[in-house]
């Protein structure tokens, strides 16, 4: 059975993979720009949905003290193996970009 989530939307990848490290809203939007280089920029509600969803399935988790105002996350071991399942098929995409076999 597949992961809930998967594929992964381009924003979902982003968040996970800024939330490799413990990060609270505001630093993962300002990441998830610098890493796409400004071509994504995740509005406060956007990324809050996106967060409550990842942390629903368990790929994320808080990891502050939910009485405090900012409210820290990181990426769990279960969002690192989705990220493995995406990283994995994202190369076989890109393998076909390349000329490659579809196999």
């Amino acid at each position: 059975m597949r992961p809930k989530l998967l594929p992964l939307s381009e924003t979902m990848h982003l968040i996970m993979i800024a939330l490799r490290k413990p990060l609270h809203g505001y630093a993962i939007m300002q990441l998830v720009s610098e890493m796409s280089a400004g071509q994504v920029n995740i509005a406060a509600g956007t990324l809050y949905g996106a967060l409550d969803n990842l942390k629903k399935h368990k790929y994320i988790e808080l990891i502050s003290d939910p009485a405090e105002r900012k409210k820290v996350y990181q990426v769990t071991t279960l969002g690192e193996e989705i990220l493995e399942l995406e990283n994995t098929r994202l190369k076989k995409f890109i393998s076909l970009y390349e000329g490659g076999s579809n196999e």
